[in-house]
């Protein structure tokens, strides 16, 4: 018997004026399973992501977290329940240490906040996590350097371990490779197979690396117009000739 989805959407759509960004999107993301998100420029995957986690408010339909009705929500109730999101663009403060940037996500968990009247050593326990987590996505070395002299790899990974901080039950993951160099590419994808491999969390990820797609994916939902056209392994989707037809003929083995 198939767990339920811990994500779902039910006929989720968004309208911007007269074009719809999400027509009735039907998606379900099985429990401790990495599910991509990939499809054409102006598919609507973003589009998604941000009903998913609460940017945007849909026009019509559902977004179901754990069989919960979350749709009315916003971003903060859903990241409480469980919903973690990265960006494209990194999402960090730049003149605070590495360390800090995590212990501050873990005191956020902690409802701590900031107690102005308290040194960051009153928190040890705090210090000790956000190195352990630091230790997780190999900048464990780097704590002490201030976030904006790290490279754009690095702060994708402190992007994730700040993700980390929070406990989401379930990861999204925009992009973590755009403007990265070739270099910094395999850290994040080695990254993402490790937290993939604890088989604790769901992982929901936009990328437009297919291969990376193809060697992480337990499955792939292909977008096009804001319509779901496939949803299958990996293989599956690679000879879909729908999928082939939107990404021009087979352009997306090379991508």
């Amino acid at each position: 018997m198939s767990q339920a989805p811990v994500i779902e959407t039910r006929d989720l759509t968004i309208c911007f004026g007269g074009h719809i960004a999400v027509n009735s999107l039907n998606l379900k993301v099985e429990p401790f399973c990495l599910k991509s998100i990939i499809g054409p420029n102006g598919a609507g995957k973003t589009t998604l992501f941000n009903l998913i986690s609460g940017q945007y408010a849909p026009t019509a339909g559902q977004v179901l977290f754990n069989g919960k009705d979350i749709t009315k929500m916003g971003v903060a109730k859903r990241t409480n329940l469980g919903i973690g999101r990265s960006f494209q663009l990194t999402n960090i403060f730049p003149s605070l240490t590495v360390l800090e940037n995590v212990r501050l996500a873990l005191q956020a968990k902690e409802n701590i906040g900031m107690v102005f009247w308290k040194h960051y050593k009153d928190y040890p326990e705090l210090e000790e996590k956000a190195y352990e987590l630091l230790k997780q996505v190999l900048l464990h070395d780097k704590y002490l350097s201030r976030a904006n002299l790290l490279t754009h790899g690095e702060q994708r990974k402190l992007e994730i371990a700040i993700l980390l901080a929070l406990d989401p039950e379930v990861l999204l993951l925009d992009e973590p490779t755009a403007g990265m160099s070739l270099e910094d590419v395999p850290a994040i994808l080695e990254l993402i197979r490790e937290i993939k491999s604890l088989k604790n969390r769901t992982i929901l990820l936009v990328e437009h690396k297919f291969d990376m797609i193809m060697a992480l994916s337990d499955s792939i939902a292909v977008l096009k117009e804001g319509r779901i056209i496939c949803d299958d392994t990996p293989d599956a989707v690679s000879n879909n000739e729908k999928v082939l037809e939107a990404y021009l003929g087979g352009g997306v083995k090379n991508e």
